[in-house]
């Protein structure tokens, strides 16, 4: 099987990490060959944090060159502009509908970004799939902090792996004290599947 680069990028706190972490461990689960990356800004600080991972039959290097992302996720729309370059031609953009206030905004460095919604369309045009995350998250689930996992859902629908195996990895990232999470994170999964193959 060919690679296939997903390129995960967002702010820190999002729930990044742990959204690559369960694809690396669904891909490792169907017996692919995995290699992950990460790079954090001031992730505590709500800085820019990008998680690559790469899956196939073989992975030499776990870093995605520009232009080469089969599938970009955005936590959310001004991240989504700020990397779309690492987007190969025919990939796939799945983006969260959501726009977080940089902190170069609310500090007054810059203005807020005019016509996101268009910028976003214009640049992704077909490739793009928009979802409304935090909305399924808050609205459907009842959890805001579930967001990642309406997006791995949606993530989900777009990669080859059959749901079982990421439903798998999800019942071993979320084990121990986490296990209690478990449920309300397979229902915000299943919902942000449903709206990706909506």
């Amino acid at each position: 099987m060919k690679t296939v680069n997903v390129s995960l990028v967002g702010v820190g706190g999002q729930g990044i990490i742990l959204t690559a972490d369960i694809l690396a461990k669904t891909a490792a689960i169907a017996g692919m060959d995995v290699k992950k990356s990460e790079i954090h800004g001031m992730a505590q600080r709500g800085g820019s944090v990008t998680s690559q991972v790469r899956f196939g039959s073989s992975v030499a290097s776990p870093i995605i060159q520009e232009g080469t992302a089969d599938i970009l996720v955005s936590f959310d729309k001004v991240e989504a502009l700020r990397n779309s370059g690492i987007l190969a031609k025919g990939g796939t953009a799945l983006v969260n509908d959501l726009y977080l206030v940089p902190v170069t905004v609310s500090s007054g460095q810059q203005k807020t970004p005019e016509d996101l919604d268009g910028k976003v369309k214009k640049t992704f045009g077909k490739s793009l799939i928009l979802v409304d995350a935090m909305k399924v998250a808050t609205d459907e689930v009842g959890n805001a902090r579930t967001m990642n996992m309406v997006l791995a859902g949606a993530l989900s629908a777009l990669c080859p792996f059959k749901e079982e195996l990421w439903l798998q990895a999800m019942a071993e990232m979320l084990s121990g004290p986490k296990a209690k999470l478990l449920e309300v994170n397979k229902k915000a999964f299943a919902l942000g599947r449903a709206a990706a193959l909506a």
